[in-house]
């Protein structure tokens, strides 16, 4: 019998991740492309780190950071009660910094390939920054918004380096898909890696086929 536990945590962490990861990278890209500040290229260079950063540097960092004893980890744990160690939240929050690129990239193109007339006619309309967004920008970037969000679940799905360093391995807790299969691949449970694995595989070809027939079927229309 296959324990489908790490599969629902997975899409659990993945669902919740991609939700906040668009109510934060929407209005940063946004911004991004309006601003001609000198900080952008530092801020696009810092949200853009964990594409090329190591897992396990990224993780280690994390976990230094949420530690218990850490000035982070003690301020959250007494002001808060929050403990991001070994917990799901701390789950949510690395996934977060992990996957964010991948959130903010497509979306921040997507704004970039808008026409700036048609910004410019909204604006002179007597529109605001608010309604423009809502009603101009993000109308037009659908096949954007797509990609950002199903490339942005898929990857959290993946995820392996981070959680594991972050979250462990706690059955029922924190032990994803796949820290699930590392840990069966130690135990010499070939088996069960072999089908937990073939699970993420099609899952992962499934996604980016979706993503490509998608922007295909929009871009036809």
């Amino acid at each position: 019998m296959i324990d489908l536990t790490p599969f629902w945590l997975s899409f659990k962490l993945a669902t919740v991740t991609t939700l906040l990861l668009f109510m934060v990278a929407v209005p940063l890209a946004w911004w991004l492309y309006h601003t001609k500040s000198v900080v952008k290229p530092f801020v696009e260079t810092i949200s853009a780190l964990p594409i090329v950063l190591p897992p396990s540097v990224l993780g280690f960092y994390l976990l230094w950071a949420f530690a218990p004893d850490s000035l982070v980890g003690k301020m959250l744990f007494e002001w808060l009660d929050i403990k991001l160690v070994f917990s799901f939240a701390g789950l949510v929050v690395a996934s977060m910094i992990y996957s964010f690129p991948f959130m903010l990239q497509p979306i921040q193109s997507g704004f970039e390939s808008l026409s700036k007339a048609m910004v410019e006619a909204s604006f002179l309309a007597g529109k605001g920054e608010f309604t423009t967004l809502l009603r101009v920008a993000l109308p037009n970037i659908k096949p954007s918004l797509l990609t950002a969000l199903i490339i942005t679940f898929a990857h959290t799905v993946g995820e392996f380096g981070v959680v594991l360093m972050v979250g462990g391995s706690i059955p029922d807790k924190t032990r994803v898909a796949s820290v699930a299969i590392y840990d069966m691949v130690e135990a010499m449970d070939y088996k069960s890696a072999h089908i937990y694995s073939g699970l993420m595989l099609i899952f992962s070809f499934v996604v980016l086929l979706s993503v490509y027939l998608l922007n295909r079927r929009m871009k036809i229309k």
